[in-house]
């Protein structure tokens, strides 16, 4: 068995759990349904896969969801316990998620508070869910209009990883992937981050190049979450692009996808961190034409400068005010937090950056 195929054990707080990578997961997961178990589907995953999972469409508990930030809402949960109570949901059953991140933090969320604790497993459908959120346990629900404020840490019993169910994404959901295995490499080191830029183009057109990153990913990101599993510590690094990327998104409305907008978060992060004379030039550059080609087409997005700085300020890590709390390489292109002064430079650094950015 190649390296590629190989299961992944990953120690957590509920006991081991395992990733199986296998072509096969669909037509077994199609041929092995069981009466214990409740179904928890992403429409449009459902509408594009029902000629393969024609029996998990018909067995008889399942929940069809639209994958939308609404219906990942406190609010929509009681509809969901509804559902699963009326079809007989018991404790020693086992609830299965196939879908994206949204339909795997639902079910995660399901999973930790029905009946005080439910067995759950995992089928992710897009890239973002297999090369990242797959592992580390955590869950994030949406409440009002405070977005991924309640959560939990329930590590799935097992996890599937068939990259078939990347056949039918579009390469913009590609592209928001492959901006957190890029991200991942990053932390890495330089050396493994050279490997996937080498490699870039060809993530798109070789699937066993990408099946071999997106388990490389999850190694690399195995030993942070379970050394630190509930994020409090080490891990912190993985939001390596995400301040500056959710500010972007919260700017434009969600006019940038998720991964994308991490990719220029990371790129953003490196042309900062040399600004304020952390890091290096040598870093930006020699990392920004594989970020910027992640991001193309959205280089000249529309990013409004004064919701981008009051959306970044706004950011949960920060610890006080006037301070903004970033992930930023150092001169060795190491990554580690960093606590910055939201100062006119800083400000004005961040206004250099987009039109770099745009200029190429």
């Amino acid at each position: 068995m190649s390296e590629t195929h190989e299961t992944m054990i990953i120690q957590s707080h509920k006991g081991p759990y395992t990733v199986h990578f296998d072509e096969d997961a669909i037509a077994a997961l199609d041929a092995n349904v069981g009466d214990d178990e409740h179904y928890i589907i992403d429409n449009n995953v459902a509408a594009l896969y029902g000629d393969r999972l024609g029996n998990v469409l018909n067995a008889a508990s399942v929940l069809r969801i639209d994958a939308t930030e609404t219906n990942k809402s406190l609010d929509r949960m009681p509809d969901y316990v509804m559902h699963l109570t009326s079809h007989g949901v018991r404790r020693d059953h086992t609830l299965v998620a196939i879908g994206g991140g949204i339909i795997q933090d639902i079910t995660c969320f399901l999973a930790a508070t029905l009946m005080r604790g439910m067995d759950w497993k995992l089928y992710p459908t897009t890239l973002l869910s297999q090369a990242d959120s797959c592992i580390g346990s955590k869950s994030s629900i949406n409440a009002g209009n405070a977005k991924n404020i309640v959560g939990t840490f329930t590590p799935p019993n097992e996890v599937f990883i068939a990259t078939d169910f990347l056949a039918t994404l579009n390469e913009k959901d590609l592209r928001s992937g492959v901006g957190e295995i890029l991200k991942v490499h990053a932390i890495e080191g330089p050396g493994a981050f050279q490997d996937i830029a080498a490699d870039y183009k060809q993530l798109f057109t070789d699937s066993s190049v990408m099946a071999r990153y997106i388990r490389r990913a999850l190694t690399i990101k195995l030993p942070y979450i379970e050394s630190d599993e509930f994020d409090k510590g080490a891990r912190n690094i993985f939001n390596y692009g995400h301040s500056f990327g959710h500010a972007i998104e919260a700017a434009t409305n969600f006019g940038i996808p998720h991964g994308i907008g991490v990719t220029m978060g990371m790129d953003m992060a490196n042309f900062i961190s040399d600004k304020l004379g952390i890091g290096s030039r040598d870093t930006f550059e020699r990392m920004h034409p594989t970020l910027r080609a992640n991001y193309r087409g959205y280089e000249d997005l529309n990013v409004p400068f004064e919701p981008f700085l009051t959306a970044l300020s706004k950011d949960k890590k920060n610890t006080g005010s006037g301070k903004v709390t970033l992930i930023l390489p150092d001169q060795a292109a190491k990554l580690s937090k960093q606590v910055c002064d939201a100062s006119q430079k800083f400000s004005d650094s961040c206004s250099e950056f987009f039109e770099t950015a745009r200029a190429g």
